[in-house]
């Protein structure tokens, strides 16, 4: 018995480590994407789900090749699955393309799973140094943050008749619009540190120079 189990093993070592590398790779993106500000990947849900989703995909790819009746079978079977719920971005219907993605790629060459793993991480990583660059040369960020995409962003509005540069020049500033009717201008501020918002909302030349502050959690 002993034997058998051995052989089978030694057989299927090809299965084995394209399963470790799709689970590795699935924590390896969890934290590339909690990096790039994305925290609704820290949820229960999501990171359960980044870390099955390629490894059922795997399993069904490498069931189905080379077996047509199988794939149209396959197909038919998954055709009732219907997904309710709601994607919160663009990004986040990337995300679970990816994973499977990854279960298609092992199934046909480790080596394809790599280079995916290995293009989305320098795609992700030019974006988070463009950002920089832009943050530190153009004193503004090069992504506006979206309330919509389910991270949890605090808000400072700040009101006032005159430009306030303090406040012009601040990274965390999303957008500013001026009141053509009566000049007056507004400042959108957002941020996942709540305390960085409320430094600014307690800046004594904000205060003297804002016709009205609101600071949301």
């Amino acid at each position: 018995m002993i034997e058998i189990i051995s052989t089978n093993l030694l057989f299927n070592i090809d299965k084995f480590l394209a399963i470790f590398l799709l689970i590795l790779l699935s924590l390896f993106l969890r934290v590339v994407l909690e990096l790039f500000g994305q925290t609704w990947i820290k949820t229960k849900a999501h990171t359960s789900t980044i870390f099955i989703l390629p490894i059922i995909t795997y399993v069904i790819t490498s069931v189905i090749s080379g077996n047509i009746a199988l794939s149209l079978g396959m197909v038919g079977a998954l055709s009732i699955v219907r997904f309710r719920n709601p994607v919160r971005s663009p990004l986040e219907l990337s995300v679970y393309f990816t994973t499977i993605t990854m279960g298609i790629a092992a199934s046909v060459s480790l080596l394809w799973l790599l280079f995916l793993a290995f293009s989305i991480s320098i795609t992700i990583f030019s974006l988070m140094f463009i950002n920089f660059i832009f943050q530190k040369i153009f004193k503004r960020p090069f992504f506006v943050a979206s309330f919509s995409e389910g991270n949890s962003l605090s808000s400072l509005t700040v009101v006032a008749k005159s430009p306030i540069d303090i406040l012009d020049s601040n990274v965390l500033l999303q957008y500013k619009t001026i009141s053509q009717a009566d000049s007056v201008i507004t400042y959108q501020l957002a941020s996942s540190s709540f305390s960085l918002l409320k430094q600014i909302e307690e800046d004594e030349f904000v205060r003297s120079k804002s016709l009205s502050i609101e600071l949301r959690r």
